[in-house]
């Protein structure tokens, strides 16, 4: 994800859910109220009781403020989701603000947390263009040294996590809108191979990682995803370790790409999975009911339109409550992109995630 504007397992029986209406009441009740981590039966109604019973992941950016010290937030991030991505703490610039010197503190916890409630923890993001610290942003490297800083990078970042991260985005928005190289760090000094390197030296770090590349703006059949596509099938053919493609999701309320689920299915078909990474869907603010209606049908949508791939591994939504998320602060005007209000109160949009979730729906 990017700071700044864009355009862009066990499987278990669940019982037939209480009318979704119910079910979201208890649910804002619920996070009102900040139960304890406790499973039990009633979990099968969750969304993480849904993916359990699918064999998929649900997943949440999680922040680290929030984590260290807000029940209501851990409470909904422990019922609801299986899987987590740290939403800034495993970038470049968090990890190793200084040349040498690391603070892995947040990444540590996230993944010390998630451990302890049988969550995934999907790491995000080794390769990406921004967020970088800025010893190695304002340094004058040669392409020798920066190929060198990037593998130590990989190296250490991986090799700390090996065997307790289950998927990495391993290459982060390659790309620009007319499926040109986008101009970075890595791409101006490295050229197009750093891709290649990047995930030979990921899957030599830790083997049991799914590596991705992930990117936004390339849900529908067009030339950022065409790009994305033919260089996946060259990275296939030459034998580098990648295993699948996530696909970020920012939406606008009812600008879905109707072409979206026959655009996820191509890149399934290559054998590689596909993820939703991303998902949040802005709307104007302030949000009007028939706003938050179609939210409510944009996230269901979105989530069948992976789900009914194959390979599709799962959703994530970039955050689990409008109290955190990063739409209002990059895109004026525009807010209410989650399933959770401010307040933990479970919105329509909950009950469509829920909806595309449930296969019985």
């Amino acid at each position: 994800m990017s700071p700044t504007p864009r355009t862009h397992r066990r499987r278990r029986l669940f019982h037939r859910p209480l009318p979704l209406a119910a079910v979201g009441a208890l649910i804002a009740t619920a996070a009102v109220a900040v139960p304890q981590f406790t499973p039990d039966a009633s979990a099968a109604t969750t969304l993480r009781g849904y993916a359990d019973g699918r064999g998929v992941r649900i997943g949440a950016a999680v922040a680290d403020g929030p984590l260290q010290g807000e029940s209501a937030y851990t409470s909904v991030l422990d019922r609801e989701f299986n899987s987590v991505t740290a939403e800034n703490a495993m970038k470049w610039d968090a990890l190793e603000p200084s040349r040498n010197s690391y603070n892995w503190a947040a990444a540590d916890r996230l993944v010390g947390h998630a451990a302890a409630r049988n969550q995934g923890v999907r790491g995000h993001t080794l390769v990406w263009y921004a967020q970088l610290p800025s010893w190695l942003k304002n340094g004058s490297f040669s392409a020798s040294e920066l190929n060198t800083l990037l593998k130590k990078h990989i190296d250490t970042t991986v090799g700390r996590y090996k065997g307790r991260i289950y998927a990495w985005d391993v290459v982060n928005e390659a790309f620009n809108e007319d499926g040109s190289m986008r101009g970075s760090l890595w791409q101006d000094k490295l050229g197009t191979g750093h891709i290649a390197n990047a995930l030979r030296w990921a899957h030599a770090a830790d083997p049991s990682a799914k590596l991705y590349i992930n990117d936004y703006n390339i849900e529908a059949d067009n030339a950022k995803s065409d790009a994305l596509y033919n260089l996946a099938k060259q990275l296939l053919a030459q034998g580098v370790p990648l295993h699948g493609i996530g696909f970020q999701s920012h939406f606008v309320v009812g600008g879905l790409p109707s072409s979206m689920k026959a655009n996820l299915k191509r890149f399934s078909d290559l054998g590689l999975e596909v993820s939703v990474t991303e998902l949040d869907v802005r709307i104007p603010l302030p949000a009007s009911s028939a706003e938050l209606a179609q939210q409510s049908t944009d996230y269901k949508t979105a989530s069948e339109n992976c789900l009914g791939v194959p390979r599709c591994a799962g959703v994530t939504v970039w955050g689990l409550t409008d109290k955190y998320s990063w739409v209002p602060g990059t895109f004026s005007g525009y807010g209410a992109a989650l399933p959770y209000n401010e307040s933990y109160g479970a919105k329509p949009a909950y009950t469509g995630l829920s909806n595309g979730l449930d296969p019985a729906a």
